[in-house]
């Protein structure tokens, strides 16, 4: 039976030295439309396993996102931070384990399509946008991802539509380059591009693969601005290996090694944890 959260363990973060404790931090009461959020948690893995060819890449994992929280995971390469998204998006089926998204939604059941239509939307590390379309173009298109890019791009918007598309804009701060094609933006514009990509569609759960890669340090920060920002309304779980970048974001940490959460806190309990330091920090 799959193991309910306790509400009063997620009012605050609450460091485990197991790494294994309960402790998402619900700091809303609201997600989509539809969802049971019921107990604060958006996001519960338990006891995930995978390997691939003998290699366990997720070892009885165990992770629990809180509603409009915004999760910092790190670790070093090879932990199975990777292997842990392709889990929550469908790409990979753990061999054991549960995945549920809100109370009721066995991510394990679900096809990649009915991932993202639920609700749970993924940026990777190299931005993935139609250079030849313009910006607009690029936000328009993701609101219909189930019609052709074209049969999309001849398709009218709704009044609501092109509202929600100016206010995602403005969000990620491109509305004087609505009609530059996105291949003549920068890098740090087609990171956030992509992340508009995502908004338009509404989802309660962000992934976000080390979004500040290659970034500036002006674009660093409006980064932390904007995932600050889309906090409480979403919620986000953001991979990154940039320390500073991650201590100005985050609520909570989670430290993976070999497949496993090894700690959870906030960055400076993570950071003074000696099992942290020798796997993955150093001295």
């Amino acid at each position: 039976m799959r193991a309910v959260p306790i509400p009063e363990l997620m009012l605050e973060p609450v460091f485990d030295p197991l790494g294994s404790g309960r402790d998402a931090i619900g700091t809303s009461t609201a997600a989509g439309k539809g969802l049971n959020v019921r107990h604060g948690t958006i996001l519960s893995l338990e006891d995930i396993n995978v390997s691939f060819d003998g290699f366990k890449a997720l070892n009885d994992l165990c992770l629990y996102i809180g509603v409009g929280e915004l999760r910092c995971i790190i670790g070093p390469n090879g932990a199975g931070k990777t292997t842990l998204m392709d889990v929550i998006t469908g790409k990979t089926r753990p061999d054991s384990g549960s995945a549920y998204f809100g109370e009721t939604l066995d991510l394990t059941r679900m096809s990649e399509v009915e991932i993202a239509q639920a609700g749970i939307g993924r940026k990777f590390q190299k931005p993935t946008v139609f250079e030849a379309l313009s910006v607009f173009e690029n936000l328009e298109l993701a609101q219909k991802t189930d019609k052709s890019v074209w049969a999309s791009l001849r398709a009218r918007l709704s009044g609501e539509q092109k509202d929600r598309i100016d206010e995602v804009l403005q969000t990620i701060r491109l509305d004087s380059s609505r009609q530059r094609p996105a291949g003549l933006l920068s890098h740090g514009q087609k990171q956030f591009l992509e992340i508009g990509m995502l908004l338009v569609q509404d989802p309660q759960l962000l992934l976000l693969d080390e979004p500040v890669a290659g970034m500036t340090d002006a674009e660093t920060e409006f980064t932390a601005e904007l995932f600050k920002s889309l906090a409480r309304q979403h919620s986000l779980m953001v991979v990154e290996h940039d320390m500073g970048f991650v201590g100005s974001i985050a609520d909570h940490v989670s430290v993976l090694h070999q497949g496993r959460v090894l700690a959870e806190g906030s960055l400076a309990q993570v950071q003074n944890d000696e099992r942290v330091i020798e796997v993955y920090l150093g001295r």
